[in-house]
């Protein structure tokens, strides 16, 4: 069996600690057993490792989330990167065809898709690894996991199954979207079931749905040709059209965090960063990403968030309408985490086209930047804090605090932090985008053998 771990999202649901670089998944707001922080992918990806699936997961994702996916989680994980955001039924087909052509596996294999974000037990796995034994004895095309509900909510998808029950599943009957409270109340009489977002099938199943819509299975072709799959989800592609679906129940804990008011019932704490929060703002969560102080008083059922991408101030009960707000919002990422360290953005200017980012940049010790260039931008670096080795154009020389560098167009540089590095660089140009970053090399000890040594002096 394996496993196809989905991690994606544009970030809007909890804007503004979130954003089109770092998606709700990666928001260190939750407690693990030593009472430390950590985010969504990384509980997740910890209880796969419970229940012995680790080893055979795959992380799908957007190419702008693999730095984040390392610097959370390592390097072990396999990620399958799509090179553009398409939504989820390309996103598992482009999966499906690297286990199939990279990985050689069976037709016949099992895999199991699920989302990075659900926030239950390690039981909820156990089910997981129940889906390649349901499918063989069924024989279904999908298999699906329900979820017992505890109220009528109208916030989930539901599953309607048959009434005649197989042992440990039924057989699928239809699907409701996001009913209002009357009908949801109806649904669970009919022993209706949330739709937990998890299903199973055999390889060969999307295989063969890719060889009927005209795609390539082999992984290096999707990959080439991967903006022309058709931009939808899994559920419209694939499971609207499947005639055979069968569905396991789970009767554990499970939630989804995809909201405010529904993330704060589950944090660590009621306040994560600089500020004060009354003792009279009662069921009220503050989360300060910023350096200055954030003071909450008298202010209940509410929760502020402030982060270098914007401050909200929402009661939880309206806190879900955020996306909608925030809709044809598209500034620029203020705050991003690498494998390297992460940035800050302190400041960005437009003059009649002529771009300037100010960003502070933290490097991790022992960590390092690739060898690269920039066509259309200058950088000047200022070392504020600790070591560095730093690359010009195949020279090495160290620089430390107080130190001054200046990078034109097309010239190639790298930095590794001795010493955690802090370094406060100002970009200027005219197209200060992710795609004029063009990476040359990333292994540091091939770097260092191909270059001479100029003495230590400031620059």
């Amino acid at each position: 069996m394996r496993v196809i771990l989905l991690s994606g999202g544009s970030g809007k649901r909890l804007w503004p600690l979130s954003n089109d670089a770092r998606s709700k998944q990666f928001l260190k707001v939750l407690s693990n057993d030593e009472n430390q922080l950590e985010s969504m992918v990384q509980r997740v990806y910890k209880q796969l490792r419970n229940v012995k699936l680790h080893d055979k997961t795959s992380l799908a994702t957007s190419k702008a989330q693999v730095e984040m996916i390392r610097n959370q989680i390592g390097n072990d994980v396999n990620v399958i990167a799509e090179p553009s955001r398409r939504d989820t039924f390309p996103a598992i087909a482009l999966a499906a065809a690297y286990l199939y052509s990279e990985e050689n596996l069976s037709e016949d294999e099992v895999v199991a898709v699920l989302p990075v974000d659900p926030y239950v037990e390690d039981s909820f796995f156990e089910k997981v690894k129940e889906l390649e034994t349901i499918i063989h004895k069924s024989n279904s095309d999908l298999a699906l996991i329900g979820i017992t509900p505890t109220y009528p909510s109208e916030k989930y998808g539901y599953i309607v199954p048959e009434k005649e029950e197989e042992g440990d599943f039924q057989r699928v009957s239809r699907f409701t979207e996001k009913p209002n409270e009357t009908v949801a109340k109806e649904l669970l009489t009919k022993q209706a079931m949330w739709n937990s977002g998890v299903f199973g099938f055999r390889l060969g199943y999307i295989i063969s749905i890719l060889q009927e819509k005209g795609y390539s299975t082999n992984y290096e072709q999707l990959m080439d040709t991967y903006d022309q799959l058709e931009k939808i989800s899994f559920d419209y592609a694939v499971v609207e059209n499947a005639s055979n679906i069968v569905v396991t129940s789970y009767n554990g804990f499970w939630k989804d965090l995809g909201t405010w008011n529904t993330l704060t019932e589950e944090m660590a704490t009621r306040q994560i960063g600089e500020g004060r929060v009354s003792n009279s703002s009662e069921n009220t969560h503050m989360i300060n990403e910023l350096g200055i102080p954030v003071s909450v008083l008298g202010i209940k059922d509410a929760v502020v968030a402030a982060s270098p991408d914007g401050i909200l101030v929402a009661s939880k009960e309206e806190s879900p309408k955020i996306k909608e707000l925030m809709s044809g919002h598209d500034a620029i990422p203020m705050y991003e985490e690498r494998y390297w360290g992460n940035y800050k953005v302190l400041d960005y200017s437009n003059f009649s086209g002529h771009q300037v980012i100010t960003r502070h940049v933290k490097i991790n010790t022992g960590k390092h930047l690739s060898y690269q260039y920039h066509k259309y931008r200058k950088e000047n670096w200022t070392i504020i804090k600790g070591e560095g080795i730093m690359i010009i154009d195949d020279s090495i020389q160290v620089v430390r605090q107080g130190d001054v560098v200046q990078i034109n167009e097309e010239q190639k540089h790298a930095i590794k932090a001795i010493k955690e590095l802090e370094i406060i660089e100002v970009q200027q140009g005219v197209n200060l985008i992710e795609a004029d970053v063009h990476r040359i090399q990333d292994d540091w000890e091939l770097l260092e053998e191909n270059c001479f040594i100029k003495a230590e002096v400031s620059i």
